[in-house]
């Protein structure tokens, strides 16, 4: 009997027209000019929404989170649990026990070299990292292995910015005890192939932490198809509160790992002098101090935002825009993308202008309206790697559309115009 085969239903881009309806932001009346906003990749405007869940959970619904037997202090606990449970579903962990909320992604990698990595690195050992991590997944493994004597490698890229992991000699092998990657780059807008390389990593038994800042707010995580053993993300990167981020960890990674921070709410019995301590159950243990419910709130409501959205027809209206960006930047005489090859797809366009600085392309854009980042963007192993020393980049969100682009291009011109008097 033939097969019937479902038909591939293609997902609608979102339209941002509508959704800057959505953000507050975008509406200020006392500006003079409209806020072309393309520096998503630092971080990413609040819409209403994620305000509002702040915003009920200080005015109706604060108190302390594990501590409190009173009801508004219970409900406050269920909010942040509850708030931990959507987090799951968006990531699609098999259990709410195998996420803990961090300050950041910068925070959660930081916790895994100190719980996880350092007490099992020994000399000798290797660590990798690409050639175009961000400083947060760069120098938490450099001190590690500092510390331990053992090795920080990279895995270098080809031409057109991919990685060049076939010559990356030893990756798989037995001294490699952990591979840290980006999903995407925040420079290059490169999307890494984090699913083959963790599935190549498990059987060779080398754990995979896949850094998600740059990827959570238009690629649909799944970490058990990803398969990966640790994955960080920041709220304020997909429309969330700023001071919040997420490690998750498989159940035996987080089992093996010891808490970085210690404090109030992660300890049952407390040694007295130098008695050990007993740290209480996964994952409160790696939550030391007072939680930030409000936060953990407004982290889901962004969650359930981007899920209300469709996260597919995020993709693809980030992918159009972003490809739209860099066939027009390429119009302009004296701009070169990063990287080289295909044009970029994932949200992010970095360029340079032969006459132009990228600050001074950055100042007269923000002049005009436009925010755009310059600089080296946390990324100086890369930038080095290309022998430059700053790049002009621009980001986009679901709030962006042709317009944004436009007003950009005709900035750059406007530069031009400037400074060539």
């Amino acid at each position: 009997m033939p097969v019937t085969l479902r038909p591939t239903i293609e997902p609608e881009p979102v339209n941002p027209a509508l959704l800057r309806r959505d953000f507050p932001i975008f509406e200020d009346a006392n500006r003079d000019q409209p806020l072309r906003y393309l520096d998503n990749a630092a971080t990413t405007h609040k819409p209403r929404a994620v305000i509002d869940a702040l915003t009920r959970s200080y005015a109706e619904c604060y108190g302390p989170i594990h501590r409190g037997l009173y009801p508004l202090a219970e409900q406050a606990t269920s909010n942040y649990e509850s708030a931990r449970r959507t987090l799951q579903h968006f990531i699609g962990a098999a259990s709410p026990d195998q996420l803990v909320f961090t300050r950041s992604t910068t925070e959660a990698i930081n916790m895994v070299a100190n719980g996880w990595l350092l007490p099992r690195l020994q000399a000798g050992d290797i660590v990798w990292v690409s050639r175009m991590e961000h400083h947060s997944n760069y120098l938490p493994w450099q001190r590690a292995c500092q510390q331990q004597g053992a090795e920080l490698r990279i895995i270098e890229l080809a031409e057109d910015g991919q990685l060049d992991l076939d010559g990356a000699n030893g990756l798989f092998s037995e001294r490699s005890k952990l591979i840290a990657i980006s999903q995407v780059s925040n420079v290059l807008g490169v999307e890494n192939p984090v699913a083959a390389l963790c599935a190549t990593a498990r059987q060779h038994g080398i754990p995979v932490l896949v850094d998600a800042a740059q990827s959570v707010s238009h690629i649909e995580l799944d970490v058990a198809d990803m398969g990966c053993d640790f994955l960080a993300f920041s709220a304020h990167k997909m429309f969330g509160p700023t001071g919040i981020g997420l490690l998750y960890a498989k159940a035996e990674r987080l089992a093996e790992m010891a808490p970085f921070q210690v404090g109030g709410g992660m300890v049952d019995i407390v040694g007295i002098g130098t008695a050990p301590s007993q740290w209480t159950g996964i994952p409160s243990r790696f939550e030391a101090g007072s939680p930030d419910m409000p936060a953990a709130v407004g982290f889901a409501a962004a969650a359930e935002y981007l899920i209300g959205l469709g996260i597919g027809g995020v993709r693809k209206h980030i992918a159009a825009l972003t490809r739209l960006a860099a066939e027009r930047l390429l119009t302009i005489d004296g701009v070169a993308l990063l990287p080289h090859a295909e044009l970029p797809s994932s949200g992010i366009v970095s360029f340079t202008h032969r006459d132009l600085h990228p600050h001074d392309i950055a100042q007269i854009a923000g002049e005009s309206g436009v925010a755009i980042r310059a600089g080296h963007h946390c990324a100086q192993p890369l930038l080095n790697h290309l022998g430059l020393a700053a790049t002009a980049r621009a980001s986009f969100s679901v709030y962006n559309d042709e317009a944004d682009i436009a007003a950009l291009v005709a900035a750059i011109r406007r530069a031009e115009r400037v400074f060539r008097r």
